[in-house]
């Protein structure tokens, strides 16, 4: 079995894959003050629940955007399931081409939904992750990473209200079902909710224009949505054609097996 990890500002998402084939997967939080003993005994526990064992993880991959969680992860793979931990990073293969000016500064996450997306819908493409950070990558038809957009996550933008303002309360992110609203905290929904549907419709639009205009692609990108908030955005916008949970895990799986002579289990495959 493989076992991979989506390592984000807020969550953890961890999967594993069977003959290919994701079998299970759990969410938790990200706690840099974590050791891998009480990561390993987490997903010790998440296996035993399950009915799986330790001992059939055969490998092990790791995308993160948490620097301080990478060797904490690395550590539980060696310790608890043997295995040094193939790493998102440089010299790992993808099959992209990144245009970024540093490549080095695309987000190993970003990285991996390119690949996933790219494999399932082929290209061109627009990939939505809507996390701690909302992100949104152009991808053309020749498998290049173009580039993208990075914005504030909704949840940043409604705690954001909450901390900096005396009497705004924290509210639950929900459509309050109308913009002209009656009381603080539908109001607060409306903006929230609403505004960021639109930010999502406008980005995606002038993605679509330059794609045109600019990278000379004339075939209509589909648009890919991830994230644990995609469906709800999903609900209110007319711009994303699929929302596809498992993006990520899937694009871990998927880059394991472009670099599987690196997961024997006792050579180096930290990335350098």
């Amino acid at each position: 079995m493989l076992l991979a990890f989506d390592v984000g500002n807020t969550n953890i998402v961890l999967g594993v894959f069977k003959d290919g084939q994701l079998i299970q997967n759990w969410r938790m939080e990200t706690d840099t003050g974590k050791s891998a003993d009480e990561y390993g005994m987490i997903v010790n526990q998440l296996f035993r629940y399950e009915g799986l064992k330790t001992e059939d993880v055969k490998d092990v991959i790791i995308s993160t955007v948490v620097p301080p969680v990478l060797f904490t992860l690395q550590h539980l793979s060696t310790k608890y399931f043997h295995r040094r931990a193939i790493v998102i990073g440089p010299g790992i293969k993808t099959g992209l081409v990144v245009k970024y000016d540093n490549p080095k500064q695309v987000g190993a996450d970003r990285i991996v939904n390119a690949v996933a997306a790219l494999a399932k819908y082929g290209g061109p493409l627009i990939i939505i992750d809507f996390g701690t950070a909302t992100t949104f990558c152009a991808v053309s038809d020749k498998a290049e990473y173009l580039g993208g957009t990075i914005a504030p996550g909704i949840k940043i933008s409604s705690d954001a209200l909450f901390e900096k303002t005396a009497k705004l309360p924290r509210v639950e992110l929900e459509a309050p079902g109308q913009a002209i609203c009656k009381n603080t905290i539908e109001s607060m929904q409306s903006g929230l909710v609403y505004g960021y549907m639109g930010l999502v419709e406008h980005i995606v639009a002038r993605m679509r224009k330059e794609l045109k205009e600019t990278y000379h692609i004339e075939k209509e990108p589909k648009v890919i949505a991830t994230g644990g908030l995609a469906t709800m955005i999903n609900s209110g916008v007319d711009c994303i054609d699929c929302v596809d949970k498992m993006l990520t895990l899937e694009g871990l799986r998927i880059i394991y097996e472009k670099n599987r002579p690196l997961g024997s289990g006792k050579g180096k495959q930290e990335c350098e």
